[in-house]
């Protein structure tokens, strides 16, 4: 396989920063995703995604960057290996994210996670409803916690690895001509479903996204036809 994605978040040619068709209006509020966000459009040299709480109104001013509407405008497709080493965050109510997105669906999470349950990445498949709540502790995963993520989009099966150890085969995959562009994130979760930040807490979360690349298996050249020689279509005519 050859590298045809390296990640440079802070590069305004790879990626869009604080809008995506993912959120209602491209954003910069998703409140129906149970989310405090409100998009900046800053880029994340390094790869350090933050959410900062807003003096006003409740919400937290969040990095998002995606490939959506880039001057490069990457997809990932069928058969690519996402990989991908990250910093988990440490703060209730931090809700960091890599996933794929286009055309209203199409969503890979790569890995979701949430401090209160320190133990479990969310690892899920939308376009066939298959995901797993894996528990990692005994792996390593824990708030802080430095690790190596690895996601194979099989037409069949989605394969999640995790410091590479394979740790769930959706067995559904993705489909022959699947494509979707890349997010990179960080959302506040505004206590439904996970613990919001607690007041007096922390006015700035984060986590980190150290490095991100993509492989894919190289398309088979044609062979030129010899000088001198017909197709077989020249020879029908």
């Amino acid at each position: 396989m050859a590298v045809v994605f390296e990640a440079d978040f802070g590069s305004s040619q790879q990626w869009t920063a604080g809008r995506t068709s993912a959120y209602p209006n491209m954003g910069p509020t998703n409140p129906g995703d149970h989310k405090l966000d409100r998009l900046n459009r800053s880029y994340c040299p390094g790869g350090r995604f933050t959410a900062t709480r807003r003096f006003f109104g409740g919400l937290w001013s969040c990095n998002l960057l995606t490939t959506e509407g880039s001057p490069q405008g990457f997809q990932v497709q069928t058969g690519d290996v996402l990989s991908a080493r990250i910093v988990l965050p440490a703060d209730i109510g931090a809700w960091p994210a890599i996933w794929t997105w286009r055309d209203g669906g199409n969503e890979i999470d790569v890995f979701e996670y949430h401090a209160e349950h320190p133990g479990i990445l969310e690892l899920s498949n939308h376009v066939h409803d298959a995901y797993l709540y894996w528990d990692g502790g005994s792996a390593g995963v824990a708030p802080g916690a430095q690790l190596d993520l690895a996601v194979t989009l099989g037409a069949t099966s989605v394969d999640w690895t995790v410091n590479g150890a394979t740790v769930f085969r959706d067995g559904t995959g993705v489909g022959p001509h699947w494509q979707a562009y890349l997010i990179v994130n960080l959302s506040v979760s505004d206590g439904t479903y996970h613990p919001a930040p607690p007041p007096g807490g922390p006015r700035q979360l984060s986590w980190s996204c150290l490095s991100l690349s993509v492989d894919r298996v190289p398309s088979t050249p044609q062979p030129p036809v010899p000088t001198g020689m017909y197709t077989a279509e020249e020879e029908a005519d």
